[in-house]
């Protein structure tokens, strides 16, 4: 196997939440990576991210109120703006001088691309893997969004996101595929910014649902650092775009949010009867991840094969390589390169 460092990735961008879970003048507390993270979004409608701990007692700020403008601690009543800085404490009275910005907040650089909102967890974003651009679909959010724990380092969630093995036997179904479709596959890959990409190509004959979208078929499959699928689908003059992105909430549990955004009408209006195939399929991830782990506690040596495995191996690389340049202050250099793999599923 791959030898790797399994602790997630620091000095990235992370999917932190879609930004239609953050209207105006209201918060949202999350954990990301171990760090508890307040996201707010202002009157205005920009979003900022504040440690989510307030420097006087160590509550949760969260736990407060906030009026589209200032964040108040719910314990005393300290108060303090999108920066993070202390604006009031309500305790002091006449003639206590003190100093409000030896009382300051650590703040988080945040983005909102796309209609969703990313966080960066660590010191310096300059060289770091880029918030990905989704194909086609302009500005605006998602037509449908799912968001799911697992109880799994990232690691393995990422490599089961990007396993082109398990799905006859993860998720069998009608719609989708069983053994007994199983065959031959070959799909040429290549190298694309921070990780790799599965180059257009029609569909395999096995995967049912993508008939129901008409028209010629082609999909481009991209992953990137830290954890980001696009499934970039072409049915004739419409698109589908799958996005699937991986956060960390701790060593040992990752947050996975998939959002589709697409171009025929006709998919809106199916949107309640979608939206349960959808939840389903990451129902069936889930499922075998939490089995997995029941199997990972006796720490295993895990035997990756060539090529069905393969792009695992090109992740392990990806995360070694990412955390090299890093620490020797260089450029990323990506470690993979052009090919066919070839596999049955």
């Amino acid at each position: 196997m791959e030898t790797n460092n399994t602790a997630p990735l620091r000095e990235v961008w992370y999917f932190a939440l879609p930004g239609f879970r953050l209207p105006a003048g209201k918060m949202v507390g999350k954990t990301i990576l171990d760090e508890p993270i307040l996201f707010g979004r202002d009157a205005s409608g920009q979003v900022f991210a504040l440690k989510d701990v307030c420097p006087h007692r160590g509550i949760p700020l969260s736990c407060g109120r906030y009026d589209g403008k200032e964040v108040e601690c719910c314990y005393h009543g300290w108060r303090f703006g999108a920066t993070g800085a202390c604006t009031e404490i309500p305790s002091l009275v006449a003639g206590q001088e003190v100093d409000l910005g030896a009382f300051k907040v650590a703040s988080y650089r945040v983005r909102e691309v796309q209609g969703n909102i990313w966080v960066f967890i660590g010191e310096n974003p300059e060289g770091a893997p880029e918030i990905p651009t989704l194909p086609d679909i302009g500005e605006r959010g998602a037509d449908l969004h799912e968001e799911f724990r697992f109880p799994a380092p990232i690691d393995h969630a990422v490599i089961g996101l990007m396993d082109p093995a398990h799905g006859p036997y993860v998720h069998r179904g009608w719609w989708w595929r069983n053994a007994a479709s199983m065959h031959e596959k070959a799909k040429a890959f290549g190298p694309s910014p921070w990780g790799f990409t599965m180059l257009r190509h029609p569909p395999s004959r096995n995967s049912r649902a993508y008939k129901i979208l008409g028209g010629e078929r082609t999909t481009e499959i991209s992953f990137r650092l830290p954890g980001v699928r696009i499934e970039h689908v072409q049915a004739g003059k419409h698109t589908l775009v799958n996005l699937t992105v991986l956060t960390p909430v701790s060593a040992t549990e990752t947050e996975v949010h998939h959002l589709m955004y697409w171009t025929l009408p006709w998919l809106s209006w199916v949107k309640p009867l979608l939206r349960p195939v959808v939840r389903m399929f990451l129902n069936q991830d889930k499922k075998v991840v939490v089995e997995q782990q029941r199997g990972l506690k006796h720490n295993p040596t895990l035997l990756l094969i060539n090529d069905a495995d393969t792009q695992a191996k090109w992740y392990y690389r990806l995360k070694q390589e990412y955390a090299r340049s890093r620490a020797e202050g260089r450029a990323f250099e990506n470690p993979v390169t052009e090919r066919v793999l070839r596999w049955r599923s």
